[in-house]
């Protein structure tokens, strides 16, 4: 469990899923670089040390970005989905995650 801005967070509620595009995929083959959801609260230690101990890997960097939730709309009106946090992690050389 790791301490960090959003309280208390297990490696599990950090890591929500990886994200797997044609974009990631080839980054994951070329860079090995992987691409994950993040809970919003999760600081860039708390996802190195999330995704060592789920995968069992060594991260060289992490890079985080929040995207903007997009404009939905539906009978009652238009609503904003919530924003989301997305993780690039970058392995070791001689690492990979076979996810990808």
């Amino acid at each position: 469990m790791e301490e960090g801005r959003g309280g208390i967070m297990e490696a599990t509620t950090v890591i929500k899923k990886p994200l797997v595009t044609e974009k990631t995929t080839f980054a994951a083959g070329a860079v090995n670089r992987f691409a994950f959801e993040v809970d919003r609260r999760a600081d860039k230690q708390q996802i190195k040390r999330a995704v060592e101990e789920l995968y069992g890997v060594r991260v060289l960097s992490v890079a985080t970005q929040v995207r903007k939730g997009s404009m939905r709309r539906n009978k009652a009106g238009w609503f904003r989905v919530g924003n989301e946090k997305r993780a690039v992690v970058k392995l070791h050389a001689e690492d990979r995650i076979e996810l990808f």
